[in-house]
């Protein structure tokens, strides 16, 4: 019988010793390329419309029973996914832990919070408290990263896009900010939570965990957590059955605005950054004034472009490749 020498022996059993990769992480951009803006812009149409679905939604829904039924519906989608695709979720016990405080702080906190401040005050005044998230994510991801540290440009261009945002919802509504004061507090905690969740979110890159597990994992995490808080809290068989607008709200809401959406949150976290993708909740209030002008034909006034060009400005600072062009246009013209 033929013997194996001892190096291709040794060679053999490294090799089988190494287990096979289900994940291979990207190397994060901190300047977003093409995709990257596809994947921002296509999140930001997708939750513009969540705001208005989640009006729908809370004026017939309790605000927890309406986080219980999008979380478990999402939640269910995720897996008829994988299953569809023959795939699991990949997910190993150590990293469970992990999903529940991205459960927490991603959905469970926030949603409630966003729902029950969406049943005191407007829409759009909540959409703009959101978008207060990249301020807090800026600060976040400087306290707790190596690599996403704070720098003037990156500053500038949240505070430019905030001001935008700001200028489109217009005063009048902004001269609502003195009543409802708990409402809002909660849309800015909301916008707090998110942001952690954010640079939270950062590790399952590092773990060599995709996104579509992260999303199964913190949607059925989420799901768990409302399931006894809204049934003992809510009791929601003892309410009257929701139209079919209220329902279908919660349904996009689950599929589209929370499974899919976040699919793409998490790949443009492994690829860009927390940073960057936060910077998707500045375009968030925009597009839902778009969509209100197109579905309830609301007028579309002067301000809203101009604080479009504010956030464009903003995204484009963060962003910094139109800035980097200036300089070597104005480096090489000086010495000519």
């Amino acid at each position: 019988m033929a013997t194996l020498s001892e190096d291709l022996f040794d060679r053999n059993r490294r090799d089988a010793g190494v287990p096979a990769a289900t994940y291979d992480p990207p190397v994060i951009r901190t300047m977003m390329n093409r995709s990257d803006w596809l994947t921002l812009v296509a999140m930001a149409l997708i939750w513009g419309a969540a705001f208005l679905f989640i009006r729908i939604a809370v004026q017939e829904v309790a605000p927890l029973t309406y986080v219980w039924l999008r979380l478990s519906l999402a939640a269910a989608a995720m897996w008829l996914f994988l299953w569809w695709r023959g795939e699991s979720a990949g997910l190993p016990r150590p990293v469970w832990s992990a999903i529940l405080v991205l459960a927490l702080f991603n959905n469970a906190i926030p949603f409630v919070l966003f729902g029950w401040g969406q049943t005191h005050i407007a829409s759009g005044l909540a959409a703009i408290l959101n978008a207060t998230t990249p301020i807090w994510g800026v600060v976040v991801a400087h306290l707790f990263t190596q690599d996403e540290k704070l720098t003037p440009r990156k500053f500038a261009g949240v505070a430019l896009g905030f001001a935008g945002v700001t200028l489109m919802i217009g005063p009048a509504l902004l001269g609502s900010l003195g009543t409802n004061l708990l409402a809002q507090l909660a849309c800015v905690a909301a916008a707090l939570c998110y942001a952690f969740a954010g640079v939270w979110a950062r590790r399952f890159r590092a773990m060599g965990i995709s996104p579509i597990s992260v999303t199964t994992g913190q949607l059925t995490a989420g799901a768990l957590m409302m399931t006894p808080v809204a049934l003992l809290i809510d009791r929601p068989w003892l309410d009257a059955m929701p139209s079919l607008k209220a329902i279908g709200a919660i349904v996009a809401l689950a599929v589209v605005c929370s499974a899919f959406a976040y699919i793409l949150y998490f790949r443009l976290i492994d690829r860009a950054g927390a940073t960057n993708a936060l910077l998707v909740t500045l375009l968030v209030p925009p597009v839902a004034i778009f969509l209100g002008s197109l579905v309830l034909h609301e007028v579309i006034e002067p301000r809203d472009f101009a604080g479009l060009g504010l956030i464009a400005l903003g995204l484009a600072a963060i962003d910094g490749r139109l800035l980097r062009r200036f300089r070597l246009y104005w480096a090489v013209s000086a010495t000519r």
